[in-house]
């Protein structure tokens, strides 16, 4: 699937990913900051509706945030010190070496080609970090994790755009051109209804595309299911992703 047509599928739900996508951990952020020697300016590359910009902000000077889907970045809210614009992965219009932390969230993997890295190796200081990271399935209890897996890996097994392969591989299938950091082991951790866990589940791209091929909801046969297995709707659950990542410095 082409770069225009990924913002364009992400750019038709932006305000659904604003509501439900959920967020990363701060430690996360405390952890990149430290390991750049300088903490001026921070590029965040397909920021979405900014969840990685914004917490940069309390940890550089600037931070700068662009997607290729105009949508998505009207999702988001103006802040003080953070610069957005539009722009493709592999073509910034910034000066070489001139960032001291470049970050992907969850979307390395529709662009991880060389002339990526070729960029992202332009735009770095020296010792400047480069940090991707993705997450897959949430984790609940058993019995919800099993019914979430079927749909994810059956029903939409066939809708997936042709990069999630590197998600579900934990980024493990990508060759690492940085001299390689190793960021700690870290989840994004939520506690949400059941209500949130469908909002979510309905801004993943299979659905989207399943919807767009078929005319009908793949999730109006899961939301039974879920329910039964839920319980109280109303009554909060707890919900794990582990985070994977591909993070390096430049030379």
């Amino acid at each position: 699937m082409s770069g225009d047509h990924i913002s364009q599928l992400f750019g038709a739900r932006a305000d659904a990913y604003a509501c439900f996508r959920p967020h990363y951990p701060q430690n996360l952020f405390a952890w990149l900051a430290a390991q750049c020697p300088e903490r001026t300016r921070a590029l965040d590359i397909a920021c979405g509706n900014g969840q990685a910009s914004y917490p940069l902000l309390e940890h550089f000077k600037q931070v700068l945030a662009c997607d290729a889907s105009l949508e998505q970045l009207q999702a988001g809210a103006d802040q003080a010190g953070l610069q957005l614009f539009v722009a493709k992965a592999q073509a910034q219009p910034l000066h070489s070496h001139s960032l001291d932390l470049i970050v992907v969230a969850q979307a390395l993997h529709w662009f991880a080609t060389p002339a990526f890295f070729a960029e992202v190796h332009r735009l770095l200081k020296p010792g400047g970090v480069f940090c991707a990271w993705c997450y897959s399935l949430m984790r609940i209890d058993a019995e919800l994790d099993t019914l979430i897996d079927d749909f994810y890996w059956n029903t939409l097994g066939g809708y997936w755009p042709t990069g999630r392969a590197s998600v579900d591989a934990g980024y493990r299938d990508i060759d690492n051109p940085l001299k390689a950091l190793t960021p700690p082991a870290l989840a994004i951790e939520a506690s949400w209804t059941l209500e949130q866990l469908l909002g979510y589940l309905r801004t993943w791209s299979a659905v989207q595309r399943y919807e767009q091929q078929n005319g009908a909801d793949p999730l109006l046969q899961l939301q039974p299911k879920l329910r039964q297995a839920w319980g109280d709707a109303k009554q909060p659950r707890f919900v794990r992703w582990p985070l994977h990542f591909l993070a390096g410095t430049r030379n």
